[in-house]
């Protein structure tokens, strides 16, 4: 009698199947999203922080540092300090585990589960748990919470001491400006609409007024950033590296002067408000 050859594939097929959906159903149950609403809660007061303390360098105040580490060190200044820094970095990490299960399962936005909408999870992912890794080391006493700029200049030194460096570091710039590119494209495209519950009208025109500014705005710091990476290749001189403060700051030196800086500090202000309207609103 022949036995049949088949019936073990399909199972384990089915038990596959059965598992990714056991899976995708505990990413999108409701303390996962409950889990991501905090997240997209803590990742907008780092942003409206950072846009103040923008504002701030661009009115005058040259000793803010309008970065992470700034934001982070300055929430910790505020009445229980220690707890909210606390809260942001638990919260970051749980966005990030949030954005991780995207990577893996697709996200339950509409064209979530293509390799593109993946693979800028896993990016987003990555981002977030460094962020989240800063706020938790300053909230146990064990960081300062960083510069921005200061670890800009000391990766692009390690990198360009590897054969091929200034080739790497070149690429990494240019990705850097594609990223500010494409996020303010993204933006100018309503893109955060797909993570943005049913709103009325109004406070859709309200949220794209938050999306388009902030976006635009967090794009061009980007770019700007990426532009730096670019020149400390070509000049082989990593100090030429800038983090997100000494991008800002550099916004001030333009034709423009402090004006723009003033309006780039506005938008990623807007930007933290945008996550807080995405996170009220979430749908996954």
């Amino acid at each position: 009698m022949r036995t049949p050859t088949r019936t073990p594939t399909r199972t384990s097929t089915r038990t596959s199947v059965s598992a990714r959906r056991g899976a995708r159903r505990a990413a999108n149950s409701s303390a996962a999203g409950t889990a991501a609403r905090w997240g997209l809660v803590a990742y907008g007061v780092v942003h409206l922080l950072i846009g103040l303390l923008a504002l701030r360098v661009a009115l005058g105040d040259p000793e803010r540092q309008a970065d992470s580490g700034g934001a982070l060190r300055e929430l910790a200044r505020q009445p229980f300090g220690q707890a909210l820094v606390w809260a942001v970095g638990v919260g970051l990490a749980a966005l990030a585990l949030w954005r991780l299960s995207e990577a893996f399962l697709g996200a339950a936005r509409p064209g979530g589960r293509r390799p593109k909408e993946r693979l800028r999870s896993a990016a987003r992912s990555a981002v977030l748990a460094v962020l989240s890794a800063s706020a938790i080391t300053l909230a146990v006493g064990s960081g300062s919470g960083g510069s921005t700029d200061e670890r800009s200049r000391d990766l692009t030194a390690r990198v360009l001491d590897l054969p091929a460096g200034r080739w790497l570091v070149g690429a990494a710039g240019l990705a850097v400006i594609g990223v500010g590119v494409w996020s303010g494209v993204r933006a100018l495209r309503h893109a955060y609409r797909e993570e943005l519950g049913p709103v009325s009208a109004r406070v859709r025109r309200v949220v794209d007024v938050l999306g388009v500014t902030g976006g635009v705005s967090r794009g061009l710091v980007f770019a700007v950033a990426g532009g730096f990476v670019v020149q400390a290749a070509v000049r082989y001189d990593p100090d030429e590296a800038k983090g997100l403060d000494d991008s800002l700051r550099a916004l001030a030196s333009t034709p423009a002067g402090p004006w723009l800086l003033a309006a780039v500090a506005v938008g990623l202000a807007l930007y933290g408000l945008l996550l807080f309207a995405l996170a009220h609103r979430h749908r996954g």
